[in-house]
């Protein structure tokens, strides 16, 4: 058996899309739907009950009775999951290939040393024409790459449910607030303990919402993101890795910051995250991209560049 996991908090308007591709899935073998919902204010939890009735055994819903966050609410319901594999699909994306688990638990089946695999997506933003394949390029399948790109896109994740609580278990990733993300912490362990394999096709949708924890129009809270996912990359090489890659992955923290600040913060804000990085790492201070990116703010700003 396979377990969909579905996570929603006011979904109202596109979890029903989520759950009829998920059910339109053509497998060989039994597939549960386990939604948790994080009470919601709108009606996600309603359409959810009508599935439940509609498919009685297959659907199955877990309410809360009050917000319990992201992280909790991931966790109960993946602690939920009866199938020997564990899918994801958050309620506001979906699935766009019938074939997506057959293929993706073939290949588990296949090997057993493999622990997760993935595959292209397809992203777009929310009420704009656009669409685009994720990873563009390279789809990383060892844990050194995964730690600077994180390519798996969770929505079409496949991952045995043995390593997944074995995760759960030995990181405790409750114990990590300033952890912006729970998928990208919980795919480099498994790749740290597993193999990785990533079929080259599209077999998921991701929409993008223009304000969610991962994106956002203020631009301080994109940077606080991004920090999140290097601390999470420099934690997992300290602890899982070989630690040898967290000078790398503190000059990407202060890159990606500056040259967010560069683009869209002011030359004080620029400086002061310049300074902040510094003083926690010194040796920061021979990296020449921090000036450089000052200087484009500077070139930016009289109009020599654009």
């Amino acid at each position: 058996m396979v377990t969909v996991c579905v996570t929603t908090y006011n979904h109202a308007r596109w979890v029903a899309q989520a759950l009829e591709s998920i059910l339109a899935q053509r497998t060989s073998f039994e597939v549960e739907v386990i939604v948790g919902d994080d009470c919601s204010t709108d009606s996600t939890v309603d359409v959810c009950r009508a599935y439940v009735e509609r498919y009685p055994g297959r659907v199955r819903l877990l309410e809360a009775e009050r917000n319990m966050g992201m992280r909790a609410n991931y966790r109960r319901t993946i602690e939920a999951a009866r199938g020997e594999y564990i899918a994801m699909c958050d309620g506001d994306d979906f699935w766009c290939d019938e074939q997506k688990l057959q293929r993706q638990v073939e290949v588990l089946e296949r090997d057993a040393e493999v622990g997760l695999c993935y595959s292209r997506s397809k992203r777009f933003h929310e009420g704009q024409n656009d669409e685009w394949v994720y990873p563009r390029g390279v789809m990383h399948c060892d844990f050194e790459s995964l730690l600077f790109e994180n390519t798996v896109d969770n929505v079409t994740a496949v991952a045995r449910r043995s390593l997944v609580m074995q995760y759960y278990a030995e990181v405790r990733p409750e114990e990590h607030p300033e952890w912006l993300t729970d998928d990208q912490p919980m795919w480099l362990w498994v790749a740290a303990r597993s193999k990785v394999v990533a079929l080259e096709r599209v077999t998921a949708a991701h929409r993008l919402l223009s304000e969610s924890q991962s994106q956002s129009r203020d631009f301080s809270r994109r940077i606080a993101f991004c920090d999140s996912l290097m601390d999470i990359s420099m934690w997992m090489d300290d602890k899982v890795g070989t630690g040898r890659n967290i000078e790398r992955l503190e000059r990407k923290r202060m890159e990606v910051a500056l040259w967010v600040l560069s683009r869209d913060g002011s030359t004080r804000e620029y400086v002061r995250r310049w300074w902040r990085d510094v003083c926690r790492s010194p040796r920061l201070l021979l990296n020449i991209a921090g000036y450089g990116l000052l200087a484009k703010r500077w070139l930016r700003k009289v109009g020599i560049i654009k």
